[in-house]
């Protein structure tokens, strides 16, 4: 279906392929994380923010747009550390503090540890936003290792479990956990399969999460991307699915990770504060009924 959308890159897109986690720069068209359009007004000043896949994609359109909102953050990621100090760059130009926080979330020490430094770095903790993810396409079950498998589920489900234990030990009434879930928690790949088994799960955990801590004041709630681009679409699918990345929506394209911020930004201001246990689509029209 065509777009009238002349503003956003419309697929094809040129071939390229990269060595997962993926980066930013050799990436063509360059993603739009917001760094010129977002608009902050204060929703979220004060607020002490923890965000797992911070240094790209959706994680540094939140974190820029955050920032513009008035909050301060902690910026996990794997090894990315050139993208990871840009994202950094751009939070501290919106006047709030940057803390960068490398090291492997499929490890609950670590993961303890990151939200015990956003704690101690930043005075508390107020809004986690669970957000990284793996990823690998495979056209067989049989090609699916037991391996990659595990890996999937501990980077993917079992990080938010550790994370969400540990951040709510220190989180008060009004605080807010914002799962990345997918169109894929609905609507599954194929051959996504161990990445869309995860992302159900994850939309599960939301839910149920939330039923459970609601007495406390505290919300969970989470957003489900569409075909957005960032470096996980180049590192992990093969260059045909790259090239006609997003045709597959009623509005013909892939996403932008600035189009995904504003979603995070309201669950994690108080302007959602009747809203738990929910889902956002936010998927160029991809029905999540």
């Amino acid at each position: 279906m065509p777009n009238d959308d002349s503003s956003r890159p419309q697929p094809p897109q040129p071939p390229q392929q990269q060595q997962p986690p993926g980066h930013t720069a050799p990436m063509t068209p360059q993603p739009d994380h917001g760094e010129e359009s977002y608009k902050g007004s204060g929703r979220l000043q004060g607020k002490k923010v923890l965000i797992t896949g911070g240094d790209s994609g959706i994680g540094r359109a939140v974190a820029i747009a955050f920032a513009r909102e008035g909050a301060d953050i902690v910026i996990s990621y794997l090894n990315e550390h050139d993208d990871a100090k840009e994202t950094a760059k751009w939070v501290e130009q919106a006047g709030r503090k940057a803390i960068l926080a490398p090291g492997d979330i499929k490890d609950p020490a670590f993961c303890r540890e990151l939200v015990k430094r956003t704690v101690d770095e930043l005075g508390g903790i107020s809004v986690l936003v669970n957000n990284a993810a793996h990823q690998m396409s495979f056209e067989k079950i049989d090609e699916i290792s037991d391996e990659e498998w595990d890996l999937t589920f501990r980077t993917n489900i079992h990080s938010q479990f550790y994370l969400s234990k540990a951040a709510l030990k220190h989180m008060q009434a009004g605080a807010s956990i914002i799962n990345t879930t997918s169109i894929n928690a609905k609507n599954p790949s194929p051959t996504l399969l161990a990445y869309a088994t995860t992302k159900g799960a994850i939309a599960n955990f939301t839910a149920g999460l939330a039923g459970l801590v609601a007495e406390k004041g505290i919300r969970v709630n989470c957003v489900a991307p569409g075909p957005i681009w960032t470096p996980l679409i180049p590192s992990t699918m093969p260059e045909d699915a790259v090239k006609s990345f997003g045709e597959n929506t009623p509005l013909g394209r892939a996403g932008q990770p600035a189009e995904l911020a504003p979603a995070y930004v309201l669950l994690a201001s108080d302007e959602s504060s009747y809203m738990t246990g929910a889902l956002i689509p936010v998927t160029g029209g991809r029905p999540m009924l």
